[in-house]
């Protein structure tokens, strides 16, 4: 179960790279304080040292010195630069998933997270994962801005509405968690929590088994796709094939109208459900009409796995977009969803 630090109110360090982002910030504080008492020494010193003693007195010209003007940029700078470069390191430890995580589906929704694992299982406001395994979040949002924030794991991010972002973590410690939506979402935003189950591995698969899964996202998205919304009529292969070929196509490089090529990842397909028009794949019409508002996010989420299940010799991904932190609600719910490609012909 979760307990704390030695440190008060300090909340337990549970993933692989926790003790990084607390030296990080208890560097920052030896610094603030390292800087801060000798300011205010200096302050109460230079108060009393020249106070008035004589009226009109005319001081001592002074001139300045080199070594002074030297020892307080080299200072500074150093001090500067070792807290961007621990900064950054921090950051791109956090937001790089590794090409073997355990990827699982989240959605945020007003006032709650759901969860869907690869093996189909659904979670609400909570998530069970296995100790020391690299795992994966693929987050997006039915309505408003959320935030994925577990403060054990010393991680967050933005869910951000029409789009996806990456979180990933390796959880070093069994126990539960708290989880939180961290960006104000509406009226109801403190209900949004919920808790993260880390679990041995036989526990974990114990844990899985027992429970009720349906059907997995590649098979939710593949009775989507040749069943219920007609996307087999256009893409699937043969002489009256009019859609772009599917297969092999993630993380591949397609060629657009105009000559311009993109990487045909999550957000590209993402997208060209839902946008299909904004990118023509060189060679097809823009015949495709879009999904919007007729699929839900879960939906969407099974038809990209099974879109990427027809490439199950992809290159690895390339690292993920920047997460959208400091993204405000308005902003996040107006900023357009990368460009998507037609695959009609």
């Amino acid at each position: 179960m979760q307990s704390t630090t030695w440190i008060p109110f300090f909340p337990e360090a549970a993933s692989s790279f926790a003790w990084q982002v607390d030296l990080l910030y208890f560097y920052l504080i030896a610094v603030s304080v390292a800087f801060s008492i000798p300011i205010v020494v200096a302050i109460f010193f230079f108060a009393i040292r020249y106070r008035e003693v004589e009226k009109f007195a005319t001081p001592d010209e002074m001139h300045g010195s080199m070594v002074l003007e030297t020892v307080w940029s080299i200072i500074p700078f150093v001090v500067s630069m070792t807290i961007f470069l621990g900064g950054a390191i921090v950051y791109f430890n956090q937001y790089e998933p590794p090409d073997d995580a355990m990827e699982i589906f989240v959605v945020g929704k007003q006032w709650m997270w759901k969860v869907q694992h690869q093996t189909g299982q659904r979670e609400i406001n909570e998530l069970h994962v296995p100790v020391g395994k690299k795992i994966k979040l693929t987050m997006t949002t039915e309505d408003v801005l959320h935030d994925f924030f577990v403060p054990a794991f010393r991680t967050k991010i933005d869910a951000v509405p029409g789009r996806y972002t990456y979180l990933w973590f390796e959880p070093t410690v069994t126990g539960k968690f708290h989880l939180f939506c961290a960006e104000y979402c509406g009226l109801n935003h403190s209900g949004m929590g919920g808790s993260v189950y880390v679990m041995e591995q036989r526990d974990f698969d114990n844990w899985l088994s027992g429970n009720v899964a349906g059907q997995t996202p590649v098979e939710q998205g593949k009775d989507l796709f040749m069943n219920k919304l007609g996307c087999a009529s256009c893409h699937t292969g043969g002489p009256a094939q009019r859609g772009a070929k599917l297969e092999g196509i993630f993380n591949h490089e397609v060629k657009l109208v105009g000559g311009q090529t993109v990487t045909a990842d999550d957000q590209y397909i993402r997208n060209s459900i839902l946008n299909p028009t904004s990118q023509i794949v060189d060679g097809f019409q823009p015949i495709m009409p879009t999904f919007k508002g007729q699929v839900t996010e879960e939906q969407l989420n099974a038809l990209v796995a099974y879109i990427k299940s027809l490439s199950p010799n992809a290159p690895a991904a390339s690292a993920p977009a920047a997460p959208a932190a400091g993204a405000n609600t308005d902003s996040a719910n107006k900023a357009p969803a990368r460009s998507a490609a037609n695959s009609s012909k």
